[in-house]
Formats: structure tokens, C-alpha cells, sequence
């Protein structure tokens, strides 16, 4: 089977600073597949050439076979940053309408997925509020709401739970196993390590390369620990 992602040998640097320095990387269609590693190793330059906003300055990124950054490929990615990219004197259902829009979802179709959405980030009763009027983690749910918009076959999501409470936090995760069950294939970054339990499959980056991947159960019994933060610590995680 084809990798849905096929992140080759990439390298890329900011200025003088070498933040991915050769990434082997590859995630199977249908996967939950979580990016964990410390503040600055990489992770959000790597989901961004992965969603295509980033070009490397070394290796490639392969979505399906295909080369990125694409136009036509990022047409099938749903991306979450860790900031929020919404427009703030908008209402939710006005920046849902414009992102589903971008999309070319039908207006019929725009109606139902923004009603979809909403629901699973629970927020269908604040559809027509400003989004000044949002709380940040409100604003986060929105953000994730607008990621998920066109069904994406690939979602990328940077940190997308900080802000949100526990309970709505496993809600959200329900969804990502909906979505699954649909064929999406999703990627995220967390540092929180029971959503990392929650993936199918972990990669821990450091020092600007991937330390070790696998499913948690085997980065478990590789390293000899009870839990995936015992693992991130063998693998060098606590940053010293």
C-alpha cells in the first residue's frame, strides 16, 4: 500500500539554525499517527512542509505518491496551526461559509458540514456569534471546526487540543476515530502523552531527527517503561 505521507530525508534550516536536520517519516492510510518531541525540535516546520506551506531546503514530501507542495493536493488537507487564522469580525457560520466556500463545497453541502462540524467541537449553539466574542478555546474548537470543513483525506493538526477542558478534549478525540473509520488519515502533535497513547502509531523527534517510531505498545517494550512519557524520556525527551 502507497504511504499516505513519505517524508524523505528532509532538511531545513533557519538561518544559521538547523531545525530538521534528516527526517525519515511515513504514515499508512487510515492512520492516527502522533508527532511528539520537545519545544523547537521541529514539529511545526515539519506539519507545515507535510501540509505544504513549507518547502524543505533538503529531501522531499511525497502526499500519496505525489510531490509537494501541490495545489491540488492541498485541495485534500484539512490543517490546524497553533494559531488561529480566523476572521475575528466574522460569525462562526460566516468564516465556515467562506473556508467551505474556498473548498468549493455547494451551498447546500456547506450548510450540512457546517452544522457537522460544529456539533463535534460542540459549538452549534454559538454559530452566530462574533468571533471577537469567543473565548481562546472556543476559538481553538472553531479553528478545528474549519480544518474539518471539506472532509479532508489527510488532516494535519498542530497542537489541537491546548485550551480545550478534559471532557470535550476526549469528544474530540470520539470524532478523529469517526473520521478514521471514514478513511481519513490523520497526523498531530501533542506534548500531551494520553493523547499520544490514543494514536495508532508515535514518532518522537529531537535534535532534528525522529529518535524512534512505532505503535506506543512497542516504544514501551522497546525502552522497557509503562508509559509513553517514560519512553520520550529514554529516547532523550527530557531536553538535557
Amino acid at each position: 500500500m502507497k504511504a499516505m505521507v513519505d517524508v524523505k530525508g528532509v532538511a531545513h534550516s533557519f538561518g544559521k539554525e538547523n531545525v530538521l536536520k534528516d527526517v525519515h517519516l511515513e504514515i499508512q492510510p487510515g492512520e492516527i499517527f502522533g508527532l511528539l518531541g520537545p519545544s523547537g525540535a521541529g514539529k511545526t516546520t515539519l506539519v507545515k512542509m507535510i501540509a505544504g506551506i513549507l518547502e524543505p531546503d533538503h529531501g522531499e514530501v511525497l502526499i500519496g505518491g505525489q510531490p509537494m507542495p501541490s495545489l491540488q493536493l492541498m485541495k485534500s488537507i484539512g490543517y490546524m496551526a497553533q494559531s488561529d487564522a480566523l476572521y475575528h469580525e466574522l460569525s462562526a457560520r460566516e468564516n465556515l461559509d467562506f473556508f467551505a466556500s474556498i473548498y468549493g463545497l455547494k451551498k447546500r453541502e456547506r450548510k450540512e458540514q457546517i452544522q457537522e462540524v460544529m456539533e463535534i467541537v460542540d459549538l452549534a449553539d454559538h454559530l452566530d456569534k462574533v468571533v471577537e466574542q469567543y473565548s481562546g478555546g472556543m476559538k481553538r474548537r472553531l479553528s478545528l471546526a474549519a480544518s474539518l470543513i471539506h472532509e479532508p483525506k489527510l488532516l494535519i493538526l498542530d497542537e489541537p487540543t491546548v485550551g480545550i477542558d478534559p471532557v470535550l478534549r476526549q469528544s474530540i478525540w470520539n470524532a478523529f476515530r469517526d473520521f478514521q473509520q471514514r478513511g481519513m488519515t490523520i497526523l498531530v502533535t501533542t506534548h500531551v502523552m494520553d493523547e499520544a497513547e490514543k494514536c495508532d502509531r508515535i514518532a518522537l523527534l529531537r535534535n532534528g531527527y525522529v529518535m524512534a517510531s512505532g505503535t506506543p505498545d512497542q516504544l514501551k517494550q522497546d525502552t522497557d517503561t509503562q508509559s509513553i512519557e517514560e519512553a520520550f524520556l529514554v529516547y532523550g525527551g527530557d531536553n538535557r
